[in-house]
């Protein structure tokens, strides 16, 4: 068996590829596995925050057409940075074991503390508006790049601290540069964030892949989603959702941002009602911003 896997070029696109790739070798002994990589165009326009430029789709346009072409197999995906329509010819074929969802305050090497004369680096809507809350008195400044070129920005002087996700910073092995972990309180994390999602074409045979999906995290990223998109949400807006699953009840946390008010609400129902549960969260949320205009 012949599998060609799309991912983006960047160093961490490439491990979080080489994660599903060393479980299906452990897996399938005789499986023959390509990596083919490439750069999208989210990757290569870094002068402009992704509000600007057409948002997260462009993060995964290239590889959807390399899918279409059948110049790949299956593509695997941050699924934070999955638009929250995908095309249904492409679906999501698989969602791995969610790794820590959570964001993360980094200093430069050798700092001890946050220097207020330099701005906090963070292109997100989502985190900028919650940091706001906690860091009053500092500025912000919008960061892209992967996480690699961030960290040299950071360390040559031009921020004071970034705020990224703990997941890549865990998978490029780099958490001895973590400084604080915020927790649900603090910043609801990205809508996914943490999963790393493998996309594939309707109508092919998957069931070779089906090993590798966590049901925890389908269910959580599957409520979280219809959250946001229920919402309309993407990167212009500042909206979030964290979903937990404790027993047979799931959690789901909604954050919504406008001007200078916010809105965090939470629900809980039965496991199988996840997507009902994002849905009704998100109309509740509708009613709040209507009677507010």
């Amino acid at each position: 068996m012949k599998v060609r896997i799309g991912s983006r070029e960047s160093k961490l696109a490439v491990e979080q590829s080489n994660i599903v790739i060393r479980q299906l070798k452990e897996r399938y002994k005789n499986i023959d596995i390509e990596l083919i990589t490439m750069k999208t165009t989210g990757d290569i326009i870094l002068n402009k925050t992704l509000d600007k430029i057409g948002g997260k789709g462009l993060f995964i346009k290239e590889l959807d057409k390399a899918l279409i072409d059948n110049i790949t197999d299956i593509s695997i995906h941050s699924l934070k940075d999955m638009p929250m329509d995908i095309d249904e010819d492409l679906p999501i074929i698989a969602y791995l074991k969610r790794e820590n969802p959570f964001d993360v305050l980094i200093l430069p090497k050798g700092a001890t503390r946050i220097d207020i004369n330099k701005p906090i680096g963070t292109s997100s809507k989502r985190r900028t508006f919650q940091l706001k809350q906690l860091y009053k008195d500092y500025d912000f400044k919008p960061v892209r790049g992967n996480i690699l070129t961030r960290l040299e920005k950071l360390d040559n002087g031009e921020y004071s601290a970034l705020v990224l996700a703990y997941a890549g910073i865990k998978r490029l092995n780099l958490e001895d540069r973590i400084y604080k972990v915020f927790n649900s309180d603090e910043i609801i994390p990205a809508c996914g964030q943490g999963i790393i999602a493998i996309q594939g074409k309707k109508g092919q045979n998957y069931s070779y892949l089906s090993f590798l999906n966590d049901k925890k995290a389908e269910y959580e990223s599957k409520c979280e989603r219809a959250f946001v998109r229920e919402l309309n949400g993407g990167c212009s807006l500042p909206i979030s959702a964290f979903a937990t699953i404790e027993n047979d009840k799931i959690t789901l946390k909604g954050f919504y941002a406008d001007d200078n008010s916010y809105i965090i609400k939470e629900k809980i129902g039965n496991i199988q009602d996840y997507e009902k549960i994002g849905i009704n969260l998100a109309k509740s949320f509708k009613e709040i911003i209507n009677e507010k205009r």
